[in-house]
């Protein structure tokens, strides 16, 4: 198939995970003022669609794509260009029988821009492993299988899938990966299952390529001082598909906003792409 994908240069996409748009506007334009990525995709909104601040960000660029609800939840796409095929949650491509109540929660938007799908996720936490949203998860990955199958199979067969997982694929993604094994977002059937969703579209980390050590994280508690200490997880990720794995030239994890004053316990993630 031929390279249609890029108009020869780099595409900037962004994750981040701002735990409320509206608690963080600020932070979010003076970042985009410092880091203006082509794509930002936006977890954890809690707003929902007639109240989310569209106009700031209209202003510094941005055409605003977005799916939330109030309080919880909640999924945008920022774009300098306007998304082409936008698709908001799993229904839009499985059968709603199979979708059930797993797109009652806002957690699922897609689009193409320049030829890319970009599809952006934010994957359920869990709780406790005692917990009925623990099974949820464990469901909600599973039927990110089917959606993700269902895309490879679709026009865009190259594709991105980014977002806040609430997983840490492995131990050197964990300060102290001790006890991992009973801590959420780190037991094995959460690995097994996230293993299984990369593997329908052998999609690959793109933070890996570049850095191979520990000591990168995208997530530090609010409730033990984790990131003064540097007590973090990474479970904020991008994943690409073969082709473009291989145009991928950097991805980063940028620590700053996380050290502003009333910060999201989250960090940006960034990859650019290029030909």
């Amino acid at each position: 198939m031929a390279n249609l994908f890029f108009l020869g240069f780099p595409m900037d996409i962004a994750s981040w995970n701002v735990n409320s748009v509206r608690s963080r506007q600020q932070h979010i334009l003076d970042w985009l003022g410092t880091n203006p990525v082509d794509v930002l995709c936006l977890q954890e909104t809690k707003v929902v669609d007639e109240d989310f601040p569209r106009q700031p960000f209209e202003e510094a660029g941005y055409h605003c794509h977005i799916s939330g609800q109030k309080s919880y939840n909640g999924v945008a796409i920022f774009s300098r260009e306007p998304l082409q095929d936008v698709k908001i949650g799993f229904a839009a491509l499985v059968e709603p029988a199979l979708t059930g109540d797993l797109d009652e929660q806002k957690r699922v938007i897609s689009g193409v821009y320049d030829g890319v799908r970009i599809v952006n996720l934010y994957v359920p936490n869990g709780s406790a492993l005692d917990s009925e949203k623990y099974l949820y998860k464990l469901r909600w990955l599973n039927l990110l299988q089917t959606y993700l199958e269902q895309l490879r199979r679709s026009d865009t067969p190259e594709f991105l899938v980014c977002g806040d997982f609430n997983i840490a694929p492995e131990d050197r993604d964990i300060h102290d990966p001790v006890g991992r094994e009973n801590h959420i977002m780190a037991t094995a059937m959460e690995r097994e299952a996230l293993t299984e969703v990369l593997a329908i579209a052998n999609l690959q980390d793109a933070f890996r390529k570049f850095t191979e050590e520990t000591g990168h994280y995208s997530w530090w508690d609010y409730r033990t001082r984790g990131f003064s200490r540097n007590r973090g997880w990474r479970i904020d990720h991008h994943y690409l598909t073969p082709q473009l794995y291989d145009q991928a030239q950097k991805c980063w994890i940028d620590r700053e906003p996380r050290g502003w004053e009333k910060p999201s316990d989250h960090a940006p993630v960034v990859v650019t792409i290029n030909n």
